[in-house]
């Protein structure tokens, strides 16, 4: 269940949406019209305490909904009083952690979609903030669970959520990246200087890929299709025509690379750790020889290994989060 919004006459207006699995596709569907201002659905008994009208909840078990003990709170939190958000957050955020914590994955082999690319590409700037994509295939799978097993409008729905942090100076550059124009030019600072190729030959590209996505079938699985441009991809020509490249300096580069190193950052939980006996044996050489190598060499070696493991090639995906997990580990050691 999720939140969508839908401009209707210029307006935002709301409703209350959930995927399903109609054996072939994920699919969407309306719950409940919010209209255009949720929060007057909400109660406020007094103090900081609020409810969301039971009349709601009421309709929603009418239709056969489970609904999950925060799942209301999380579509209506952001029209909540922002005196009562603020009192609220930290224990509302802490019992986030304990309930993801103690949440067990629910996805099921039958249902298990792959992650289009084009989610992948959107998903690593948005975590990274980097233009440069030419190591997602590197990217543990787990990065992606975010978007699985989700029908195309509730993907879409959080991408619009999730764009929002975009800095303007950034939308030319995130749409040059989503859409890897940079594979169409040989220059060599194509991926990190698309303001010095042509312009001309960036446009054509992507008015190309925009409409090959636009028509690709596998992308708008469960989704029905007019012939026009998508709603969901007409914010992106925005993006892309209404803004230019913004020159960076070299204070503005250290900023933003700070800033980037920082996002969605969440403090390493014990479970990530890995020993340097646990890495030998994921990695399959001995304790000596792992310390003895310098970071380029770490990095070939894991290169290699992430190859055989890696899913796309047929391997194990389990070993391969392992592997990224014990190389993160590693590389933290390595000095040079």
């Amino acid at each position: 269940m999720y939140l969508a919004r839908k401009n209707i006459g210029g307006v935002p207006h709301y409703y209350i949406r959930e995927s399903y699995w109609d054996g072939h596709h994920y699919l969407s569907r309306d719950l409940f019209d919010l209209g255009a201002d949720p929060g007057e659905h909400i109660v406020y008994p007094g103090g900081n305490a609020f409810y969301v009208d039971p009349a709601i909840e009421d309709l929603l078990d009418a239709r056969g909904v489970s609904l999950q003990e925060d799942d209301l709170e999380d579509i209506f939190w952001p029209f909540l009083d922002p005196r009562i958000q603020h009192a609220l957050e930290y224990f509302r955020n802490r019992g986030k952690r304990s309930s993801q914590a103690q949440k067990p994955h629910r996805a099921s082999a039958k249902t298990e979609l792959p992650v289009h690319i084009f989610d992948k590409r959107r998903l690593h700037y948005l975590k990274f903030g980097r233009m440069e994509q030419g190591y997602l295939w590197l990217i543990p799978q787990k990065m992606f669970n975010i978007v699985r097993n989700k029908s195309r409008d509730e993907i879409e729905q959080q991408f619009v959520d999730m764009e929002r942090q975009l800095n303007p100076r950034e939308y030319k550059a995130y749409t040059y990246v989503i859409f890897d124009i940079n594979r169409f030019f040989s220059e060599s600072f194509a991926a990190k200087k698309p303001q010095f190729l042509k312009q001309g030959d960036i446009d054509e590209y992507f008015i190309a890929e925009i409409c090959k996505l636009n028509g690709d079938p596998a992308y708008w699985a469960g989704m029905t299709a007019d012939g026009w441009l998508h709603e969901y991809l007409i914010r992106y020509v925005f993006m892309f025509f209404d803004y230019d490249f913004a020159p960076r300096s070299w204070v503005e580069d250290y900023i933003r690379n700070f800033i980037n190193s920082r996002r969605y950052y969440q403090p390493q939980s014990q479970h990530d750790m890995v020993t340097i006996k646990e890495a030998s044996s994921i990695f399959g050489e001995t304790e000596g020889t792992l310390k003895k190598m310098s970071r380029q060499e770490l990095s070939r070696f894991f290169r290699r290994r992430a190859r055989k493991f890696h899913p796309d090639k047929g391997g194990d995906q389990e070993k391969f989060v392992e592997l990224t997990r014990a190389y993160d580990a590693l590389l933290r050691t390595k000095k040079d």
